[in-house]
């Protein structure tokens, strides 16, 4: 039961696609447990633009990092031993990766050097961390996916203070993917894949989670909604994997536009770049490739 009339549609254009060159069609460890023993030639995710324009993203699979030039050519910057997902530029300049098979990990996109910044809490592994954002102060905000789910509700969101203070606001979430903070800081943003919801986790000023809830109910689909993004408006962008589809959904929650991939199904993350801001970028991995669509506002600005 939908309470809206359908959004207008909004059609994406290709931006770039990646090249057949990095192409390696096979199975692997990770695509065997996640995308049902097919065989992949990459998985892009994460997507991060620099101070110069550049666009950054990830290869799960097989343990990359791609720049991508403002004209749509493709660098590999890493690859190392690890599942890249999320990826965000710290306030401090750092490039912080959540990696779903090491933690935490950093990255220096000068020498491609990746390193670690957080593999364990306490000693003990993350299920597998999936995406990220940050505070003005600094603070950390990840979720850890792993395999959760309707089956399992124990998905977690972490918050790593600069100090190294790691704390646990919440650990019953059945897939907890992509994140976003409200611009006053006053609480976080998660997509719950496997469930089809994006939760709303109030955020009290002892740092504490109280009263999370249901901000929306997506439709459905083979998948769920994976990466989020939030505008100069307040509004919520949210990819639909498996949908094709990036959502902008108001502050409350009511769809004002579907943006429709040009590609393939699996529309996974979304970035905000161009002179202005206004151009969103979209990572579909199912072909390998990044679409854009022009939007009616700027992204939000993120802590520098």
């Amino acid at each position: 039961m939908s309470f809206f009339a359908p959004p207008p549609r909004v059609e994406t254009t290709l931006f770039s696609r990646l090249p057949d060159r990095f192409r390696d069609l096979r199975r692997t460890a990770w695509s065997d447990a996640n995308r049902a023993g097919k065989p992949v030639d990459s998985f892009l995710e994460g997507p991060v633009f620099d101070r110069e324009g550049r666009l950054y993203v990830t290869d799960i699979p097989f343990g990359r990092i791609f720049r991508v030039s403002p004209a749509g050519e493709w660098q590999q910057v890493a690859e190392y031993d690890g599942w890249p997902n999320g990826m965000k530029i710290a306030p401090d300049g750092r490039f912080v990766i959540t990696d779903y098979k090491r933690g935490l990990m950093l990255l220096d996109p000068d020498t491609g050097a990746v390193t670690p910044l957080l593999e364990t809490a306490r000693s003990e592994s993350f299920k597998g961390v999936n995406d990220l954002c940050f505070s003005a102060a600094g603070d950390i905000f990840f979720t850890d996916q792993g395999q959760t789910g309707l089956q399992d509700p124990t998905g977690r969101v972490w918050r790593l203070e600069p100090d190294g203070r790691l704390s646990c606001l919440i650990n019953t979430i059945p897939s907890p993917n992509g994140i976003v903070l409200a611009a006053d800081g006053s609480h976080l943003l998660v997509a719950v894949t496997r469930a089809n919801q994006i939760w709303r986790l109030p955020l009290q000023a002892d740092g504490s989670v109280t009263k999370a809830s249901i901000f929306c109910h997506m439709h459905g689909g083979p998948s769920g909604p994976d990466g989020l993004a939030l505008d100069q408006e307040g509004c919520l962008l949210v990819a639909h994997a498996g949908f094709g589809t990036v959502w902008r959904l108001s502050s409350r929650a009511e769809p004002l536009l579907r943006v429709a991939s040009c590609a393939g199904w699996s529309t996974t993350n979304l970035a905000f770049g161009g002179a202005d801001r206004r151009s969103l970028f979209i990572t579909e991995s199912e072909t390998g490739s990044i679409l854009r669509a022009e939007l009616p506002a700027p992204g939000q600005i993120l802590p520098a």
